[in-house]
C-alpha cells in the first residue's frame, strides 16, 4: 500500500509538475508574507522549578519588579588619570542622562552617586553604570540594545574608552544571518556539480533544499507567537534543512538518473526513484523527527521550541523531496543528465552500470582485511573520544564574544579592574521578616567575606516590607571556570542558611551565574533518559524495517560512539582550547548543546544506516550470501553516502563563519560527526562487524517476527536484485559526469 501511495504521488507531480511548481511557489510567498508582516518572537526564556535560582528570579520579580528585568552594564577606563576627573564626568553624566530616558529604562545607577560608589575600581581608572530594564531581555528588541551601544559611544574620546555589557546589547551585536548558509550551499554546489558531471543535476537538490529552508524559516517566525522558540532556532533550523535537504534530494537524483541510464524514461525513473529512494527518505527523516521531538521527555521548554523548529524544517524538507523535487524532475527531462552522458546514450543506447573503481575495489579490500581494519576503526574512534571524558557543561557568554565587539571589550574592562568573577556576581536572597532574621543576614554577610572564592560580600540597600534582603557576593574565579561552580555548591552546602539545617531563616543562591549551574545540573540529570528514549526508539525502527536484532543494535552502539567521538573533538577545540582562533576564549560546552547534537546525530546517523543497510538487505533477501550483501551493499552505496557526507561536511563546518560560539560548536561538532560516521564507522566498521558476524546479521526469532508490522524502506528494483540501490556508480567525486549508471 505505501509502494502504491509514494508511486501515485509522484506520478502525479510528474505529470502535474508546473501546477506543483506554482503551489510550491504560492506557499514560499505567502508564508514568508505572513512571517513578515508578524515579525518574530524569539524568546530564550527558560524555567528551572524548584532550584533556587529560579526561586531567587520569582522573588525580584514580586518583591522588586524594577530590579527583575534585563541588566544591563555601561563600563568606561581612562588611560591616565581618574575616571572621577571632572573631564570624563563632563562626557559621562550627559550620556547616562539620555540612558535613563530610554524606553524601559527602570533605573540608572551612577558610580558618582552615593548607592554606587563601589562602582569605582580600587585603582580609579575603571567605573561602570548599571541600567535596569523593567523587561526582561527577551522582551526587549535589538533595537533596544543597539541603541544603548550608541548612546554609550557618545562619550568616548581619545584616552577614554567607553563600552556596553548585557544579554540584549550582546545579542544585537551578532552577525546578520545568512553568510554561514551561503558559503555552505556554495560548497554543496561544488561537491554536487563535481559528482554529477551537470548543471541541472547539481541545481536540483539545491533548489528543493532552499524551498524548504525559506518555508520553514517564514513558518519558524510564525511558531515563535505560538511558543516559546530561542532565537538560535532559525540558524540552526536551517543548517539542518540545508544538510538533510541537499542529502535527501540527491539519493533520489542519483536514483533517477540510473534509471534513465538504464532505458527507462523520465516518468518512469521518476517514480521508480521515489518508490525507492523516497522511500527511504521518509523512513530516515522520520527518524530524524522522532529524535528531534524526543526532547521533550526533558520537560525543559527552552528546548521544546528548538526541537518543534527543527522538527519542522524536517518535514518540510521531505515533503519538498517526495513532491517539489518530482515536479523539478519533470521540468528538465533529460538534462538531468550531462551532455557526455546523453551522447553515449544516442549513441550507444541505454546500459546498465557495473560496479567498478575504487567503491568496489574498497569493498573488496575490506572483506580480505576485516579485523584489522575494524580494529584501526576502534582505535581511532576510541582515541577521539577520550576528551569526553572531560565535558563540562556550561554557557557561553560575553568573554567568548569576538574581541571587536562592545560587550566583549567590556567584559574585559570589568574583569581587568574588579576581578575575573565580576563579571558573575552570585545575588544571595534571604526571607529575613524578624529581628532575628536581619541579625543572621548580617552574619552571613561576614561568613561570606571570609569564604575562599569570595572577592566581596555587601548587602545591597533594598528596603520592601516583607522582609526580603539581597547579599551581594563576588566569586574571586570567572564565571566559566570551574572553581565558580564548585563555590555555588559549597555556599548552598555549607554557608548559606536554610530550614533544613535549622535555621529560622532562609537563603537561596541566585544569579546568572547560578542560573547556568542549576541549568547544566538539570540537563545532565537527565540525559541518561533521553538517550535511552532515542536509543529505544531507533532500534524499535530499524528493528521492524530490516527484520534483525544485530542491526539495530549494532546501529545503536555506533550512534553512541559517534557522539562520543564528536563530543570529545569539542571538548578538545573549545573546551581545552586547542581550535585556538577558531573557539575563542576556552570555556565549558554550552548546557543544551550536547541534547541537540544527540538528537541530530541520531537521526543523521540513522539515513546513513538506513540507505547503506537496505541495500544490503535487499541483496541479502535474494542471494542469502552474507558476505556478498555486505560487499555488493557497501560498493553500490559507499560513493553516494560519501559524497553526500561531503556536502554535510561543507554546510556544517561553513556554520563557524557565523560568528556566534554555540553555532561555530553546532557546525564543527556535526561536520566531525558526519565525517567519522561516512567515513570510519559506515565505511569500514560497520561492513568489518557485518562480515564477522555472518548470516547472523539476519536472525530474527520467529515469535517475534509474527509479531512485529512490515515496512519495507525500500523495494526491490523492478529490473534486478543487483540494480536496487540508493546510490549507484552514477556518483563519484572526480570526473565530469562522463560515466552512465
Amino acid at each position: 500500500m505505501g509502494d502504491v501511495i509514494v508511486a501515485s504521488v509522484a506520478r502525479w507531480c510528474f505529470q502535474h509538475k508546473w501546477l506543483v511548481i506554482v503551489v510550491w511557489v504560492a506557499a514560499l510567498l505567502g508564508v514568508g508574507a505572513a512571517g513578515n508582516t508578524l515579525g518574530d518572537a524569539y524568546s530564550n526564556a527558560f524555567s528551572l522549578k524548584g532550584t533556587e535560582s529560579s526561586k531567587v528570579l520569582e522573588l525580584m520579580e514580586q518583591v522588586v519588579p524594577e530590579r527583575s528585568g534585563e541588566v544591563d552594564t555601561v563600563v568606561w577606563h581612562v588611560d591616565s588619570g581618574s575616571v572621577r576627573d571632572d573631564s570624563v564626568r563632563q562626557r559621562i553624566d550627559p550620556m547616562l542622562a539620555k540612558v535613563a530616558q530610554q524606553k524601559d529604562v527602570g533605573t540608572v545607577v551612577s558610580p558618582y552617586e552615593p548607592a554606587g560608589a563601589a562602582q569605582i575600581s580600587d585603582d580609579g581608572r575603571t567605573a561602570y553604570a548599571t541600567v535596569t530594564y523593567t523587561k526582561l531581555g527577551n522582551d526587549l528588541s535589538d533595537a533596544q540594545g543597539r541603541l544603548l551601544i550608541d548612546t554609550a559611544h557618545t562619550a568616548k574620546t581619545e584616552g577614554l574608552a567607553v563600552e556596553v555589557g548585557g544579554n540584549r546589547p550582546s545579542a544585537s551585536e551578532q552577525p546578520l544571518p545568512g553568510l554561514a548558509e551561503a558559503v555552505g550551499i556554495a560548497a554543496a554546489a561544488v561537491v554536487l556539480f563535481l559528482a554529477l558531471g551537470s548543471l541541472f543535476g547539481m541545481l536540483m537538490p539545491i533548489v528543493t533544499a532552499l524551498f524548504a529552508v525559506f518555508i520553514s524559516s517564514s513558518a519558524i517566525i510564525l511558531l515563535s507567537h505560538a511558543m516559546n522558540v530561542a532565537d538560535f532556532a532559525p540558524q540552526l533550523a536551517s543548517l539542518v534543512g540545508i544538510g538533510v535537504g541537499i542529502d535527501y534530494a540527491l539519493f533520489i537524483v542519483t536514483r533517477h538518473r540510473k534509471g534513465i541510464v538504464g532505458g527507462k524514461t523520465p516518468q518512469e525513473a521518476a517514480v521508480a526513484a521515489l518508490d525507492t529512494s523516497g522511500r527511504a527518505v521518509l523512513f530516515a527523516g522520520g527518524t530524524v523527527c522522532i529524535a528531534l521531538l524526543g526532547m521533550f521527555t526533558l520537560r525543559l521548554n527552552f528546548l521544546n521550541g528548538v526541537a518543534v523548529a527543527s522538527a519542522l524544517t524536517v518535514v518540510i524538507t521531505v515533503a519538498a523531496a517526495i513532491t517539489l523535487l518530482p515536479a523539478l524532475l519533470g521540468a528538465v527531462g533529460m538534462r538531468i543528465l550531462s551532455r557526455r552522458q546523453r551522447r553515449a546514450m544516442a549513441a550507444d543506447g541505454p546500459r546498465k552500470a557495473a560496479v567498478t573503481g575504487a567503491a568496489a575495489r574498497w569493498s573488496s579490500f575490506l572483506e580480505r582485511h576485516t579485523r584489522s581494519l575494524a580494529a584501526v576503526a576502534v582505535v581511532v574512534m576510541a582515541v577521539l573520544s577520550i576528551p569526553a571524558l572531560s565535558l563540562r557543561l556550561g554557557a557561553s557568554d560575553q568573554g567568548n564574544n569576538p574581541t571587536s565587539t562592545s560587550t566583549r571589550k567590556s567584559f574585559d574592562m570589568l574583569a581587568d579592574g574588579f576581578g575575573p568573577g565580576f563579571n558573575g556576581p552570585l545575588t544571595i536572597l534571604a526571607e529575613a521578616p524578624s529581628a532575628a532574621d536581619q541579625a543572621a543576614v548580617d552574619r552571613l554577610v561576614t561568613d561570606l567575606k571570609s569564604t575562599d572564592g569570595i572577592a566581596y560580600a555587601a548587602r545591597v540597600p533594598i528596603k520592601n516590607p516583607d522582609g526580603i534582603v539581597f547579599v551581594n557576593a563576588v566569586p574571586t574565579t570567572s564565571p566559566q571556570d570551574k572553581a565558580t561552580s564548585d563555590l555555588i555548591v559549597h555556599l548552598r552546602d555549607e554557608v548559606v542558611p536554610t530550614a533544613e539545617k535549622g535555621s529560622s531563616m532562609q537563603a537561596y543562591v541566585g544569579g546568572q551565574t547560578a542560573i547556568v549551574e542549576d541549568f547544566s545540573t538539570v540537563l545532565f540529570s537527565k540525559l541518561p533518559l533521553f538517550i535511552g528514549v532515542i536509543i529505544v526508539l531507533g532500534f524499535v525502527l530499524l528493528l521492524i524495517a530490516f527484520r534483525s536484532l544485530v542491526v539495530p543494535l549494532t546501529a545503536a552502539v555506533m550512534n553512541l560512539i559517534a557522539a562520543a567521538a564528536s563530543f570529545g573533538m569539542l571538548v578538545a577545540i573549545f573546551q581545552w582550547g586547542w581550535g585556538g582562533s577558531l573557539a575563542g576564549r576556552a570555556g565549558p560546552i554550552d548546557a543544551f548543546l550536547p541534547v541537540i547534537m544527540l538528537s541530530l546525530l541520531f537521526g543523521l546517523s540513522m539515513d546513513y544506516q538506513v540507505f547503506l543497510v537496505s541495500r544490503m538487505h535487499e541483496e541479502w533477501v535474494h542471494s542469502k550470501d552474507n558476505a556478498r550483501a555486505v560487499r555488493v551493499g557497501l560498493a553500490e552505496t559507499s560513493r553516494v553516502i560519501n559524497s553526500a557526507a561531503v556536502i554535510m561536511i561543507c554546510v556544517f563546518f561553513a556554520f563557524v563563519l557565523s560568528g556566534v560560539r554555540v553555532l561555530a560548536m553546532f557546525g564543527i561538532g556535526l561536520a566531525g560527526a558526519v565525517a567519522l560516521d561516512a567515513f570510519v564507522l559506515r565505511t569500514v566498521l560497520v561492513p568489518s562487524l557485518m562480515h564477522m558476524v555472518g548470516s547472523a546479521n539476519w536472525w530474527l526469532p520467529s515469535w517475534l517476527d509474527k509479531r512485529l508490522p512490515h515496512l519495507a524502506v525500500e523495494p526491490a528494483a523492478d529490473d534486478s536484485p543487483a540494480g536496487g540501490t540508493p546510490g549507484d556508480d552514477d556518483l563519484r567525486l572526480t570526473g565530469t559526469g562522463s560515466r552512465a549508471g
